[in-house]
């Protein structure tokens, strides 16, 4: 996974970093949070266990009800574009991977049998607890019941594809927003050459990114 400790320091806090860089938050390094040393048996900390694939809410479910342990499953709430216009969804912030407090000694093959999950990460045959001020932070910027709400709106110089009307598949580049309206004015290229065109921000798809996005 590709480090972003350094940066998330430099930018003072989590959150402004996962808004600037979103496509990285699924590769930030899990490791770099973890402390260098086990904790003192019997005592409880946070660890990091793995899911299955999509079943992060699932296996939080299971250790809330079953265990009753507590668990740590930031979520976002994603706006983006379709073909059916602008849905919201929900997404978890680190996919494959919630946090779970715990005594390790007693709860590790309690855990590593529940529904949903795949392992509790571990390093050979040690388990680190994940540090308490990487928690902190992350409590603090994700700490509420709802999930953070963090839009992925189109940019300056993003291709997208028309998906309705007289223009349908056809390709096109934004060139400005209006948010306020929800409406932005997109270039296509029509039989009279390059042509400004203003559509509702839910007719068009995005293909592919700006190169300022």
């Amino acid at each position: 996974m590709e480090r972003a400790g350094g940066e998330a320091r430099r930018s003072g806090g989590w959150f402004r970093l996962l808004m600037g860089r979103r496509k990285r938050v699924a590769g930030w390094r899990l490791q770099s949070w973890f402390t260098h040393f086990m904790m003192q048996p019997g005592y409880p900390a946070w660890y990091c266990a793995r899911t299955k694939a999509k079943h992060e809410h699932i296996a939080a479910a299971n250790i809330r009800k079953n265990l009753e342990l507590e668990v740590f499953h930031p979520q976002l709430r994603v706006e983006r574009t379709t073909r059916r216009g602008f849905v919201r969804v929900r997404e978890p912030v680190f996919p494959c991977y919630i946090f779970v407090h715990c005594v390790i000694e007693e709860n590790l093959h309690r855990l590593e049998r529940t529904n949903g999950i795949s392992t509790v990460l571990h390093f050979g045959d040690r388990f680190p607890s994940v540090a308490e001020r990487a928690m902190e932070e992350l409590q603090e910027c994700f700490g509420g019941d709802e999930p953070t709400v963090l839009e992925e709106g189109l940019s300056l110089g993003d291709e997208v594809v028309v998906g309705g009307g007289a223009f349908a598949g056809m390709h096109a580049f934004v060139l400005r927003l209006m948010p306020a309206r929800r409406r932005i004015q997109i270039l296509l290229d029509v039989l009279s050459g390059p042509t400004p065109v203003e559509v509702d921000c839910g007719s068009v798809t995005l293909e592919k990114a700006g190169a300022g996005a």
